[in-house]
C-alpha cells in the first residue's frame, strides 16, 4: 500500500503578496487580473471570512466585504515561488507530481522511513515551506491520491489530515458528492436529482442506474464514493503533455466593435503561436471561444489540410470562424486553442512563403525571449489592450504547458 501527501497552498496567490508586501497582512485582500472586468483568482482567508469566493467578480466582493483590497496579480512571482516550493518538496522524494501550481502530490512509500513516519514528513514539509519561504499550506495523507486530496480539504487552513484506510467510509460517507474532485456542477445536480446527495448515497447507489445515466463514468464516480482511486504519481518531466494548448482574453467592457475583435484575437493568437513554436509543435485545427455578456458560452472549430504554426495563420483562420458567427450578444471574452497537435516538420514549409514565415516568427521569438516578451510585437498590439493576465490551471513550470 502506497503513501501519498497531497499539498495544497492555502491561498497562495494572496499569500505570496502578503508576504511581500506587510501592509497587506491580516487584511481582506483578493488577486485579480489587471483590468476592471477580471473575476477573482485567490481571496485571502480574510476575505473569505465576508464570503468572498473565487471567480466572484469586483462588484460582488465589495458588495460583501467593502474594506477589500484588490492586488494585480504578477505570474512571474507566483511561477517562481511555485518552483521555490518545488525545490524544498525534492527533500523528501523524487516522486513529485504538480496538480497545479500550487497543489501538488508526493508518493512517500519509499522515503518516509528516513524521517520516521508519515506525519513526521508532512510536518516537516510544512515547517521548511513556512520558515524558508513564509507560506502556509494544508497537508492530506492517504493511500491514494483521491483521499489524500480530500484529507487536505479536512486540513485547511494550514493543518494535516489524514485518512487511514479502516476510516474512508466513515469521512466520506457523510460529506456531499460535489467534495470528491472531479465530481463537478452538472454531475453533482444530475446525481442531486435523483436523490443522490452524500457520498454515502452514491456508493450504494444502484450501478446500473449510474450507468445507464452517466455511461461508464457512472461506474468511476462509484468506485471514488468507496475510496477507490489512482495512486500512481506521475513525477515532473513524465506528465503527458497537453493535448491542446489554448489562451484566452476578457474585454474591459461588454463589446460588438468588430475592430476590437480583431486586435484581441491577433494578440492571442501571437500567445498561441509562440508556444507551439517554442516547443517545436503545430496544430491542424483551432477552436474559437466565445463568451458573451450573459456569460453564455460557446465554441467552434476548423479543421486545415496542412499543420501550422504561424501566428498569421492561426489569426485568420480564428477571424475567419468569428465572422461566421452571427452575433446575439456583445461579447465579453474571446478565446483560441489549438488542438491535434503534431510535431512540427519542415516539411510543413516546402513552398518559399511558408519558409519565410518560418524564418521570420523565429527571429521574432528569439528577439522577444532574449529582450522581453514585447521587446518586437505587431503595430497593432502595441496599444496596451488592458486584459486579465493570469496563470492556467494547467500550467505547469516546464514542457508545453509553462506558459
Amino acid at each position: 500500500m502506497r503513501t501519498i501527501i497531497h499539498l495544497d497552498m492555502d491561498a497562495f496567490f494572496a499569500s505570496v503578496e502578503q508576504r511581500d508586501n506587510p501592509h497587506l497582512l491580516n487584511k481582506p485582500i483578493a488577486i485579480t487580473g489587471s483590468g476592471e472586468r477580471t473575476v477573482l483568482v485567490s481571496p485571502s482567508y480574510d476575505a473569505r471570512s465576508f464570503g468572498v469566493k473565487t471567480g466572484m467578480t469586483k462588484y460582488q466582493a465589495r458588495k460583501l466585504c467593502p474594506e477589500i483590497v484588490f492586488v494585480s496579480g504578477n505570474t512571474v512571482k507566483y511561477t517562481k515561488a511555485c518552483k521555490d516550493i518545488i525545490k524544498r518538496l525534492y527533500t523528501f522524494t523524487p516522486d513529485i507530481e504538480i496538480f497545479s501550481i500550487d497543489e501538488f502530490f508526493l508518493d512517500i512509500t519509499d522515503s518516509m522511513h528516513l524521517f520516521g513516519s508519515k506525519k513526521t514528513v508532512a510536518k516537516k514539509a510544512q515547517s521548511i515551506i513556512k520558515t524558508e519561504l513564509g507560506l502556509d499550506c494544508s497537508i492530506g495523507i492517504a493511500h491514494n491520491k483521491l483521499l489524500a486530496k480530500f484529507a487536505s480539504e479536512r486540513a485547511k487552513p494550514a493543518g494535516i489530515f489524514t485518512i487511514e484506510k479502516n476510516d474512508v467510509h466513515k469521512i466520506l460517507d457523510p460529506s456531499p458528492v460535489d467534495e470528491l474532485c472531479g465530481i463537478g456542477k452538472s454531475t453533482t445536480h444530475a446525481l442531486n436529482a435523483m436523490g443522490i446527495e452524500t457520498i454515502a448515497q452514491l456508493r450504494k447507489a444502484d450501478a446500473s442506474m449510474l450507468k445507464r445515466t452517466f455511461g461508464v463514468n457512472g461506474l468511476y464516480i462509484q468506485l471514488m464514493a468507496k475510496g477507490i482511486g489512482d495512486d500512481k504519481v506521475i513525477p515532473m518531466g513524465k506528465e503527458q503533455d497537453a493535448k491542446s494548448l489554448g489562451h484566452s482574453m476578457t474585454f474591459s467592457s461588454d463589446t460588438s466593435d468588430p475592430k476590437l475583435f480583431r486586435r484581441y484575437l491577433l494578440e492571442i493568437a501571437d500567445l498561441v503561436g509562440r508556444r507551439l513554436r517554442r516547443e517545436g509543435l503545430s496544430t491542424k485545427t483551432i477552436r474559437l471561444t466565445v463568451r458573451y455578456k450573459s456569460f453564455k458560452t460557446f465554441t467552434k472549430q476548423k479543421t486545415f489540410l496542412t499543420s501550422t504554426d504561424d501566428t498569421k495563420t492561426i489569426y485568420d483562420q480564428s477571424s475567419a470562424i468569428l465572422r461566421s458567427i452571427k452575433l446575439k450578444e456583445p461579447i465579453r471574452l474571446l478565446g483560441i486553442t489549438a488542438s491535434k497537435l503534431t510535431p512540427y516538420s519542415e516539411s510543413d514549409s516546402l513552398f518559399t512563403q511558408e519558409k519565410r514565415k518560418y524564418k521570420l516568427n523565429r527571429v521574432l521569438d528569439d528577439v522577444n525571449e532574449r529582450f522581453g516578451n514585447a521587446s518586437v510585437l505587431f503595430a497593432s498590439l502595441l496599444e496596451d489592450s488592458g486584459h486579465s493576465k493570469v496563470i492556467s490551471p494547467a500550467w505547469r513550470p516546464s514542457g508545453n504547458r509553462n506558459y
